[in-house]
């Protein structure tokens, strides 16, 4: 449009350009472009434009790369910090007034299968609403010489084990247990109740 409002018509000129220039652009959806007829010299108008066009820079192989934005897929939340147990749940549990709803003994296991033990048995923990569970990993040997002391390969995994996706998904938190339950060869595992 003009300045004064009215529709503004092409001239012979314009057009040719407008033609030209819309021959060496590729359409960014498969719908065809209108294309103006040369052939007829009548002021017919141009279709109008909702976009102003967009160009793509020529490929030296003639050919037109489309560039294809790329959103990655959402990701779920992380889950919430672990927390260790109250003070008072602790010397609840310790003086027997607070109950251990399970324990897991994961004695002269491997590192693999006191992985998927410990895993299958959260699990099924967090399944059946339990709040706390016992987790007893030993102390493992130590090695005295020249004041060397080695803990457990268990001893030292299974805290590394319960800070890890798949066990965030029902562990709440963890602590060493009292020295009544095994002190630091076993620990007291939060269970996040299971949902449904």
């Amino acid at each position: 449009m003009s300045r004064d409002g009215r529709r503004r018509h092409l001239t012979y000129e314009e057009r040719v350009l407008w033609t030209a220039v819309t021959k060496s652009m590729t359409p960014l959806r498969e719908t065809p472009a209108a294309a103006v007829d040369l052939a007829d010299d009548s002021e017919a108008e141009a279709p109008p434009l909702r976009k102003p066009p967009t160009f793509v820079k020529p490929v030296k192989s003639s050919k037109i790369v489309a560039v294809a934005s790329y959103a990655p897929p959402p990701q779920a939340p992380p889950p919430p910090a672990l927390s260790p147990l109250t003070r008072r749940m602790k010397r609840n549990v310790a003086r027997g007034k607070e109950q251990i709803d399970a324990r897991l003994d994961l004695h002269g296991l491997t590192q693999h299968q006191a992985h998927d033990t410990l895993l299958r048995f959260l699990r099924a923990a967090s399944a059946r609403d339990a709040r706390l569970v016992l987790v007893i990993t030993g102390k493992g040997k130590r090695i005295d010489g020249d004041n060397e002391r080695e803990r457990g390969v268990l001893r030292r995994q299974v805290p590394h084990w319960l800070g890890l996706p798949e066990f965030r998904a029902v562990v709440l938190g963890f602590e060493d247990a009292a020295i009544s339950h095994g002190g630091e060869g076993a620990l007291y595992v939060r269970v996040r109740r299971g949902r449904g």
